[in-house]
């Protein structure tokens, strides 16, 4: 499991399953001979979408970013449509760093689409129960508010079998909210209405987690915006923002579902001047 030092923040990436999913919707209006460059696709023209929580571990604290694809969560028309080769391994990767899903104090959902919400929830005989059953939930309230009545287009992707056995475990904030120190979620929207980045700071360093803003190292630049954006107008703004701050102050910048890459930076150039790469052995 790759790991990532920021002052006294341990970042660790678990096993959260792998989707496939259409490089045109992943990529929007750029042509293919453009971002086939920077993300290879397959013969489907689908490109590998991990969908890796991150532990994050401060001040004694066990914090997940998102929740993975889970295990038993989809259907096999679901796993075909979406292109799912591996689903969650999430709780040996717990298991191997002497943890157990008991063990997550706090869930950041930068938003609840299925790819990163279905892990929130597991069967257990015939129910579906939370998956950590002791830990805070935390997501904008926008989002939590569209979770629970999406609309005609958001309801292919936000499922009651996700949020209703959590539904007590979740805090909503409004604009943002400091986590623990050193640790911040934002609202931002465009990818969703609800959509956050989360920014981690300690020491003089910081990461800055844009989650579907900026799902691959291929979508650096700000008007690349998926398909599945809801607001893409909004999702251009906000990496107008975000990205030249976050180069600025040296951040590391981390990915959920890049397939080669856990976390880089870049200089102001647009260069790659560090990165952590994903073990694909």
């Amino acid at each position: 499991m790759e790991q990532l030092q920021i002052g006294k923040i341990t970042m660790t990436w678990l096993n959260g399953g792998v989707t496939h999913l259409d490089g045109g919707a992943m990529f929007g209006v750029v042509p293919k001979p453009l971002w086939s460059k920077k993300y290879p696709a397959n013969d489907n023209n689908q490109i590998e979408l991990r969908t890796d929580p991150i532990l994050v571990q401060v001040d004694g604290k066990n914090i997940l970013i998102e929740s993975g694809i889970g295990n038993g969560k989809l259907s096999d028309k679901q796993k075909r449509n979406f292109g799912v080769t591996e689903e969650s391994k999430l709780e040996q990767s717990l298991e191997q760093l002497g943890l157990t899903t008991s063990d997550i104090d706090i869930i950041l959902m930068t938003h609840m689409h299925f790819d990163h919400a279905c892990g929130l929830t597991k069967w257990e005989g015939d129910r579906l129960v939370s998956a950590f059953p002791r830990a805070e939930i935390m997501t904008s309230k926008i989002e939590w508010d569209e979770m629970r009545q999406p609309n005609i287009r958001s309801r292919n992707t936000y499922w009651k079998e996700n949020w209703e056995p959590i539904a007590e475990q979740v805090v909503p904030f409004e604009k943002e909210k400091e986590v623990v120190s050193g640790v911040k979620m934002v609202h931002t929207g465009g990818h969703s209405a609800g959509h956050s980045i989360i920014i981690m700071e300690s020491d003089g360093e910081m990461a800055i987690h844009m989650a579907d803003l900026l799902a691959t190292h291929a979508h650096q630049n700000v008007l690349w915006v998926m398909a599945y954006d809801d607001y893409p107008m909004t999702s251009i703004f906000e990496k107008q923002k975000w990205i030249p701050y976050a180069v600025e102050k040296q951040a590391w910048f981390t990915f959920y579902h890049d397939a080669y890459y856990r976390a880089l930076k870049w200089d102001e150039n647009g260069n790659m001047i560090a990165h952590v790469e994903r073990n694909r052995s």
